[in-house]
This record gives structure tokens, C-alpha cells and sequence, in this order.
């Protein structure tokens, strides 16, 4: 049986992401998708023509999901100064999932970001559009730029340290500190 278009793309880029995520870019070839997704590698092929094409849809389809996630979350909160803290509660939350690797996009760049163009194009449009996200928070509870990009390599900071370590605190840690940045 063939799957529809879509079917097919959800079940590659679910594979996809899994794989690269848990393994790495470099470690995983398009067959190792093809196996995990169930899709056969010609059509695999007809939807992504290369495992470049296929990394970047990956990013892209993770960079929507995060920020949607990340907005859902702070967005519940009503008051502006601790919407801006909920980010490190949210941050806290992802980094004690199980599996957490670290930042994709952090790693993305730490392996392809030398040589992949397109890699580094798209790590460079997530974390601008987080820390874009960020500023608006930050602009809401009537902080600054420069505290908005304080925050925001708080928040990077946190996030390199909570893959390294395999720990939610670093967002705890992260959490205070901005708590104490928010009240100069």
C-alpha cells in the first residue's frame, strides 16, 4: 500500500528527527531513515531529495513545534515580569524529559555548522526568532534590549550546560538569575 504525501513526510521526518536527535546528523544515512520510517528509500528520495533537504525540513518542522510549545506555555501566565521567568520554567520542563540531548539546533551547528550553509541558515533563524520571542516578553514586563540579551544567553547558556550534564537545574540556576536581572 502507498501512503499519501503527507503520511509518507510525517512518518520520514518523525524517523528523521528521532534519529538525528538521539544519534547525530553524521551518524545517521537516509537508509537508517528509510528503516525507521517504514517509507521505501525511492520515495524517500521523491520527498527529500538529499539528507540535506531532509536535515533542513527536519530543523524547520522542530523550530515550529518549539516555539509553539515555549509561547503556549508563558503565554498562560498573566503577569508580564514572571511570563518572562516561565521560559526557564519551560526550559526546566524540557531539559527533564526523557531523552533530552540538548539543544537540536545547538547541535546541529556543532556538527554541520562548518560546512552546512543551509545548517547554519537555519540555526541562526531559530535562535533569532527565539530570542525575538524573548525581547517581547522582556519589552512587555518593561525590561530593556540589552536585558532582553542578557536572557537570552542566560537561556542559551542554560541550555548547552542542561545537554552537557544531563540535568534540569542549569534552568533553575538560570531562572534565578534572571529573577535577580528583572529587579535592577
Amino acid at each position: 500500500m502507498v501512503l499519501p504525501v503527507n503520511e509518507a513526510r510525517d512518518k520520514v521526518l518523525d524517523a528523521a528527527e528521532q534519529l538525528f536527535y538521539a544519534r547525530g546528523i553524521r551518524a545517521v544515512g537516509m537508509d537508517d531513515v528509510r528503516t525507521g520510517s517504514g517509507v521505501a528509500l525511492k520515495r524517500l528520495y521523491g520527498l527529500y531529495p538529499s539528507k540535506e533537504a531532509l536535515v533542513e525540513a527536519v530543523l524547520d518542522r522542530r523550530d515550529r513545534w518549539w516555539r509553539e510549545k515555549l509561547r503556549a506555555y508563558v503565554d498562560q501566565v498573566p503577569e508580564p515580569r514572571e511570563r518572562v521567568l516561565a521560559v526557564f520554567d519551560w526550559l526546566g520542563e524540557w531539559f527533564a524529559e526523557p531523552g533530552f540531548r540538548g539543544c537540536a539546533w545547538i547541535n546541529a551547528f556543532g556538527e554541520a555548522g562548518a560546512t552546512s550553509p543551509m545548517v547554519s541558515a537555519q540555526v541562526d533563524r531559530h535562535k533569532r526568532a527565539f530570542a525575538g520571542d524573548l525581547a517581547g516578553w522582556v519589552a512587555a514586563a518593561e525590561g530593556s534590549d540589552e536585558l532582553a540579551e542578557q536572557l537570552f544567553l542566560l537561556a542559551e547558556g542554560a541550555m548547552v550546560t542542561a545537554g552537557i550534564r544531563g540535568s534540569a537545574e542549569p534552568a533553575r540556576s538560570a531562572r534565578r538569575a534572571a529573577a535577580v536581572l528583572l529587579s535592577q
